[in-house]
């Protein structure tokens, strides 16, 4: 009975997970290895009758223009670029404000905590609209530089890649502060009042303690910004100028404009590539870690 019962239990998450992962994951590589044609569904299938017999046609042509032609290659190390970078951005502005929420008295923990979250209670769409009228020339930040002097005319900030890697760090930074706050504040207190009275500054005890001992959170928190961040597509369109061209950008174009659904299922199914490729390697190293630890 107790056996039954732990089946099911097994059983239903993984039909869930079958349903609506696997499954569309398969038809998505289906369709990426088929070719685009003039008809509905946009794309050829890969089973056809000749001469009374299946046959299986598969082209790789989607994937060898992902990486031959330069305008996607182009997107593609873009992408890396500018999600690195974003993620860098937050984990240097979220790492401090982390350590500030858990070393803060008891009763501020729960308002900081809110203030973090409060941004996803509006509109994600709201937000980046908002950045647009903080970065324009005429904008909030131009402004203020001009009121104390430190520019005389206005600075293009919106339409860069500073804009979007600005965007990018600020939509996606609770993703990395609530991480590292729960990983700073598994640690004592007592681990830096021992490195201090051993003579240790407390720079050197954050650098050298603090920061080592919240790596779990610090990795959680990288990937959860880095892989939403490869894919984005509304922040480089709106902040970024014409010439940023990123994959979530390519996605879209191919997929809407120009009903070249294999080329954009290809362009999907190498972004699930680039995002599993960390996860597995950081799950490897994981396992290392417990079987030699």
């Amino acid at each position: 009975m107790t056996m039954g019962l732990g089946t099911r239990a097994v059983a239903l998450p993984l039909l869930w997970l079958c349903l609506f992962l696997l499954a569309p994951l398969l038809l998505l590589l289906k369709i990426s290895l088929a070719e685009a044609t003039l008809a509905s569904p946009p794309f050829t299938p890969l089973l056809v009758a000749e001469g009374g017999r299946l046959a299986l046609r598969i082209s790789a042509g989607n994937y060898g223009l992902l990486f031959g032609d330069p305008l996607y290659r182009g997107a593609l190390l873009t992408s890396l670029r500018l999600a690195l970078a974003a993620t860098a951005a937050a984990l240097a502005i979220g790492l401090p404000l982390a350590y500030a929420m858990a070393r803060s008295p008891a009763p501020w923990r729960r308002t900081l905590l809110l203030l973090v979250i409060l941004p996803f209670w509006t509109s994600f769409l709201i937000r980046v609209y908002a950045w647009m009228g903080i970065l324009g020339d005429a904008g909030l930040l131009n402004a203020l530089l001009e009121g104390i002097g430190l520019i005389q005319e206005p600075l293009r900030i919106l339409g860069t890649e500073g804009a979007i890697v600005l965007g990018i760090a600020y939509a996606y930074l609770p993703f990395m502060v609530l991480p590292l706050y729960a990983s700073l504040r598994r640690l004592a207190p007592e681990l830096e009042e021992a490195a201090a009275d051993l003579g240790c500054r407390r720079l050197a005890t954050f650098w050298l303690v603090i920061l080592p001992l919240a790596r779990p959170g610090i990795v959680a928190g990288a990937l959860l910004v880095f892989i939403p961040a490869l894919g984005e597509f509304v922040i480089p369109d709106l902040l970024g100028g014409p010439d940023t061209f990123m994959l979530g950008r390519a996605l879209w174009d191919e997929f809407f404009a120009n009903r070249d659904w294999p080329l954009a299922a290809a362009i999907a199914i190498l972004l699930l590539a680039l995002v599993l490729a960390p996860l597995l390697l950081l799950q490897r190293q994981q396992a290392k870690t417990q079987l030699f630890g």
